[in-house]
């Protein structure tokens, strides 16, 4: 009963942890749960988010399709074939960023800081993109500024050459009275117009010196470089400025979006997405009551997270529960300690036998908003039981 006990106490805590307290948590255990102590299980996992309040995002909240496509592409958990693959527009570039981190937040320019200035031949983008957000004991590993081009059919006989250039420069020193900024090149492309697409750019060099090296975030300059001074194709073609696109509904998707991949030194990276072997009992039907993986669905919806909570919907948590008899037997996959135990329970029974316990643990990847309605999409270690023993 010891045992039973045991399981029986990690279950009660894990469906309080996840779960309405009026549905998950055992009847036996519910009038001793006061709302203060579901409330500390609740800041206790939004600190293991890295939160400190819940989020309440506002119906304006925009989740980029590119982050919901990082996550069918590295999601650990997804059930989703690896051809989903195709549908991320970076393709092996996201997937080379992420090899090295565990976590990749999304970032909008702030529009009200936005400096969008023309001259012959050339159109001038400032962004302020604020990445305070970023934890201290984080390292960011790489970073992307993403534009999107829509397709613009030009021709010699209209002054076109089918190509411009964008060029990305960090701002070092804006500019003063009669005096031109001080910027660095971080990345150039010369594109084509007959194209509608996604530019991937790297700015890593700028965004490591805002968040590591504490050097002041002053914003990047996007520069259309248009040939022959046909700015007018431009205008219609990057996606730059609210000002410079035609259609407001579909601006929150289209608008430069900066992602950051980044570790905090926990866990797995991002790019593992090998599927784990379920692990069965071949012993199942004869020793049921024995410690086995039982299904324990986590629903996020259930307590109303949903709302900042992308992706997954929930998720298959599984939970251990049954007895370590004596003689433990092999497919219990128990340990040295666990055995002598047990042993030592057979014939004192003040000594507790072995609890039924998790022995292997794997991630889940979780797309979610933060307090400030930017977009993360994280790999969180030890969240779905894999396997079960007698500990």
């Amino acid at each position: 009963m010891v045992s039973s006990g045991c399981a029986l106490m990690v279950l009660m805590v894990t469906q309080v942890f996840f779960g309405d307290s009026r549905a998950l948590v055992p009847r036996v255990g519910r009038s001793s749960l006061s709302p203060d102590v579901l409330h500390a299980f609740e800041l206790r996992l939004l600190n293991m988010f890295g939160l400190k309040h819940r989020p309440v995002p506002s119906r304006s909240a925009v989740v980029p399709q590119y982050m919901q496509d990082l996550y069918s592409m590295h999601s650990a958990n997804s059930e989703q074939s690896t051809g989903s693959r195709a549908k991320v527009s970076a393709g092996k570039t996201a997937e080379r960023s992420a090899s090295r981190a565990n976590t990749i937040r999304s970032f909008h320019h702030d529009e009200s800081a936005e400096d969008l200035s023309r001259s012959s031949g050339k159109t001038t983008q400032r962004f302020l993109f604020n990445v305070s957000s970023v934890p201290s004991q984080e390292f960011v590993t790489s970073a992307e500024l993403r534009i999107f081009r829509e397709q613009v059919m030009t021709s010699p006989a209209n002054g076109g050459t089918g190509h411009h250039r964008i060029n990305i420069l960090e701002i070092i020193e804006p500019p003063g009275t009669f005096k031109e900024p001080i910027t660095r090149l971080l990345d150039t492309r010369l594109v084509q117009d007959s194209l509608s697409k996604w530019e991937s750019f790297d700015v890593s060099p700028a965004v490591l010196r805002w968040t590591a090296d504490g050097h002041p975030n002053r914003g990047l300059a996007v520069e259309v470089v248009h040939p022959d001074g046909a700015e007018e194709n431009s205008k219609r073609h990057v996606r730059v400025s609210r000002s410079l696109h035609d259609r407001e509904d579909t601006w929150p998707q289209i608008r430069p979006l900066l992602v950051t991949y980044s570790h905090d030194g926990k866990g797995n990276v991002l790019h593992s997405r090998e599927k784990r072997l379920v692990r069965t009992n071949k012993q199942k039907k004869k020793h049921k009551a024995n410690c086995r993986r039982h299904s324990l669905y986590v629903d996020f919806s259930d307590v109303g997270w949903n709302d900042w909570i992308v992706a997954p919907p929930g998720y298959q948590a599984f939970y251990c529960q049954g007895e370590c008899p004596f003689p433990l037997a092999d497919h219990l996959n128990s340990t040295n300690h666990a055995i002598v135990q047990t042993l030592v329970n057979s014939v004192n029974n003040n000594i507790p036998r072995a609890c039924c316990v998790p022995t292997d643990l794997s991630p889940v990847s979780l797309l979610y908003l933060d307090e400030y309605e930017r977009v993360i999409l994280k790999n969180y270690q030890d969240m779905v039981v894999e396997g079960c023993g007698c500990r």
